[in-house]
């Protein structure tokens, strides 16, 4: 989990500068203002929070998500190590969706917070005192998560949490699925167990699958979580829809699609080869058995 945090957060900072900023155009000048305003620091805003954190929600994400397929086979078969179906893996991609949300998405509002605040805010006739846009809001996570909790209460935490189920529950399902389908393609016959290619190969594609169908969701989730560092705009997910359609288009929902799909690669490469090797280094004692 921390190794996917690492290499994805500066590509994250840039899909969401993009996604819920002002000014950028494209990708490249995106990253060339980023650097020209913020040095290579700017490109780590916010990573300490998802960094601590990781560790709980991956473990919960998988841990739900494997033994929730175990659950299943047992009730389906009998036997909870028996090969999972396409069903079993879709319902329980679909409960580790769920779940993640309610860890996440505190994790999700305060990373984006510190990702946007010195971000300049164009909009007539609003009143941004005392907060003045392009300096920091917030002095680091604990402050933000303090501030927010203090200002807008457990709601305000929450903020988003419609947008990022809406993400992550069918984002969950097309990250678990193609991942298991390209693991079993990848590793030749008569193997006992994928190598670490495989699950890294499989990993990438699943993670580019996945992140890049979420993209329009997850516009809306950063647009809603953003926004709160100087005014609030949305009123809730439909609002930020239909605003965001109003003012920008369709083409607003695909904003970072290449940002995401790229990112999704190498950071989900990394979390299910950590995952994986992680396990096979603990369960080193046991002698695997070619069924």
């Amino acid at each position: 989990g921390a190794a996917s945090v690492v290499v994805g957060h500066p590509l994250d900072t840039i899909k969401t500068r993009l996604q819920a900023g002002q000014g950028y155009g494209n990708t490249l000048s995106c990253v060339l203002t980023v650097y020209r305003n913020e040095s290579v620091a700017g490109f780590f805003k916010g990573m300490s929070f998802p960094l601590a954190s990781i560790a709980v929600y991956s473990s919960v994400v998988f841990g739900v998500f494997s033994n929730t397929q175990r659950l299943l086979s047992q009730l389906r078969h009998g036997d909870p190590a028996r090969e999972p179906v396409l069903v079993d893996v879709a319902l329980a991609s679909t409960v580790a969706g769920f779940i993640s949300v309610g860890i996440g998405n505190p994790v999700e509002l305060v990373k984006i917070r510190l990702q946007m605040q010195t971000q300049p805010y164009i909009e007539g006739n609003v009143k941004l005192k005392p907060t003045v846009p392009g300096f920091p809001v917030y002095r680091g996570p604990i402050h933000c998560f303090r501030t927010v909790l203090q200002k807008e209460g457990i709601t305000g935490i929450y903020r988003g949490v419609g947008a990022m189920l809406l993400r992550d529950v069918p984002g969950y399902c097309l990250y678990f699925i193609p991942y298991t389908f390209f693991c079993a393609w990848f590793t030749p016959d008569g193997c006992i167990s994928p190598s670490a290619s495989s699950i890294w190969l499989a990993g990438g594609v699943a993670g580019a699958i996945s992140w890049g169908t979420a993209t329009p969701m997850d516009v809306v989730k950063s647009r809603l979580q953003a926004d709160g560092v100087y005014l609030n705009k949305y009123k809730g997910t439909l609002d930020c829809i239909l605003q965001s359609y109003q003012n920008e288009g369709l083409k607003v929902f695909f904003r970072g699609i290449a940002v995401n799909a790229v990112r999704g690669f190498p950071m989900s490469s990394a979390m299910f080869l950590g995952y994986e090797l992680s396990l096979k280094a603990m369960k080193r004692d046991q002698t695997e058995t070619n069924p």
